[in-house]
Formats: structure tokens, C-alpha cells, sequence
């Protein structure tokens, strides 16, 4: 589903990503690892072309990320939830979800906000894996920031993918809202066999709800294996340096502590 080859991209003379190879099959929830500026957003854009990577073959569902020249149809397949949400917040939650299905939508219906009866009941149906269904006519921002990420979800699911592109969908959610959240994500795209490749800073639900999981520094690839083959020095690799392991160490705590100092 994805292939990835020496990938490598700079940013001016930085590099960012340095020769990363990576496999993930159809239907898999991968968790990507890595401290601030280990490459692990960087990675996941170059896979939809938000930015375009230096060199190296990436293939997406089949799509050659690198030379597409339609980045709509490989946006199609490739749908991103963003940490910040992304909604619209004077928009309905439901139009809010239709907007995943602009992608397969005529110009002019899509300006005029004109949609399918088959694409309004698709929505509906994203809605309620997330259990906001309820919410569908209700303007976004009056919704809870979790909720809104729920949207999120729904939208990504509406456009119909082969992957989901989640960049560190519950970094603003506290530990309760996370784990929901994440339990939303992985459920919905394990009944619907999407592949996902999902940005955390969080350890413990990296264990919990990746099916595998990959640990970038320095923009190299150091980790790829399941939670439970993970050791301390897998550890220490991921998050290397005094300073990372500080932030390693807070990402390592049981969710109770978590939950105690929110």
C-alpha cells in the first residue's frame, strides 16, 4: 500500500529526511515515533505532496507520489487529519464532512455547495462510527475540541481512502479525549481495511493501538517493529540526548499519571 525508497528531503541546506525506506501493507495502523524535528511530519506530507520530496520513489496506493501530476487524484487516496482539526467552524459538522468529498465532486456543485443524496448519507455514516451523528446540523464550533476531531475523522473517512495520514491527531487533547479519539481512528479504518500511518509523541498509545511501530531521529530511520519488541534502547534511539529524554520520559507514563496531571 505504501512504498517508500531512500527517500530524502531538504529544507535549504538542512536535511530533514536522510534515505528512508519503509513498507507498510494494506490495512495496517502504523504509529510514527520521534521526537520535534525527527522528520515525522515532514514524511507524511511528502506522502500527499503538501510538500515534494528531494529524491528517492514513494508510492501511495499505487500512485507515484513523487512524479504524479494529478496531486488531486493521490489526495483521493490519501487523506490527512490534521492536529489542529482543520475545520470550518461556521460550517455545520456535517458540511464540515461533505468537504472529504469535494475531491470527487464537479467544480461547480462544490463552489456552490451542492452535494449527492448518496453523498450526504455517506457522511451521515462517517458521523456515526465517530457517534456524532447527532451533531451533523450543529455548527462546528460548538463543539468540544475532541469532537471536532472526531470531524476530522469522519471527513477523512468520507473521501473514501486507501490511507489515512494522522499528524499528531490528539496532541491537543487531554489523555482521556486522546485514547477515545484514537480508539475512533483505529476502529473505523480497521472495519473499512484503510492503512494508517499515524504521528504520536505518546509511547504508551504508540502500544496500545499501533499494530506496528516505526521511531525516526535525525530524520533515519531507527525503530520498525511491533510495540512489544520494543526495548528500552529502541527507546533511547527514538528520543536520543538528555533534553529528548525528558520529553521521553513524560511520553512514557502510565495513563493514570497522565490523567493526574492534566
Amino acid at each position: 500500500m505504501i512504498s517508500i525508497r531512500q527517500l530524502t528531503k531538504h529544507y535549504g541546506a538542512n536535511p530533514v529526511l536522510r534515505g528512508i525506506d519503509l513498507e507498510v501493507a494494506a490495512g495496517e495502523f502504523v504509529v510514527v515515533l520521534g521526537q520535534s524535528g525527527a522528520g515525522k511530519s515532514t514524511l507524511l506530507r511528502c506522502m500527499n505532496r503538501l510538500v515534494q520530496a528531494d529524491s528517492g520513489t514513494l508510492s501511495v496506493a499505487g500512485i507515484d507520489a513523487i512524479a504524479c501530476r494529478d496531486t488531486r487524484a493521490l489526495r483521493r487516496q490519501a487523506a490527512m487529519i490534521f492536529q489542529h482539526h482543520n475545520v470550518v467552524p461556521r460550517l455545520s459538522v456535517l458540511k464540515n464532512v461533505l468537504t472529504g468529498c469535494l475531491g470527487s465532486v464537479a467544480t461547480l456543485p462544490s463552489i456552490l455547495q451542492l452535494f449527492k443524496r448518496e453523498d450526504v448519507a455517506l457522511a451521515m455514516q462517517c458521523l456515526e462510527r465517530v457517534e456524532l451523528a447527532h451533531k451533523a446540523h450543529e455548527r462546528t464550533d460548538s463543539l468540544s475540541g475532541g469532537q471536532m476531531q472526531r470531524v476530522g475523522i469522519a471527513r477523512a473517512l468520507a473521501q473514501r481512502p486507501q490511507v489515512i495520514l494522522a499528524d499528531e491527531p490528539v496532541a491537543s487533547l487531554d489523555p482521556k479525549t486522546s485514547r477515545l479519539v484514537l480508539q475512533y481512528l483505529r476502529d473505523a479504518t480497521r472495519d473499512l481495511g484503510i492503512t494508517v500511518l499515524c504521528n504520536l509523541h505518546q509511547v504508551d498509545y504508540a502500544r496500545e493501538f499501533g499494530d506496528r511501530i516505526v521511531g525516526l531521529a535525525h530524520g533515519r530511520l531507527v525503530y520498525d517493529g511491533d510495540a512489544a519488541s520494543m526495548s528500552e534502547a529502541d527507546l533511547q534511539r527514538i528520543y536520543p540526548g538528555q533534553a529528548a529524554q525528558t520529553t521521553a520520559t513524560a511520553a512514557f507514563a502510565p495513563l493514570g499519571q497522565l490523567r493526574a496531571q492534566a
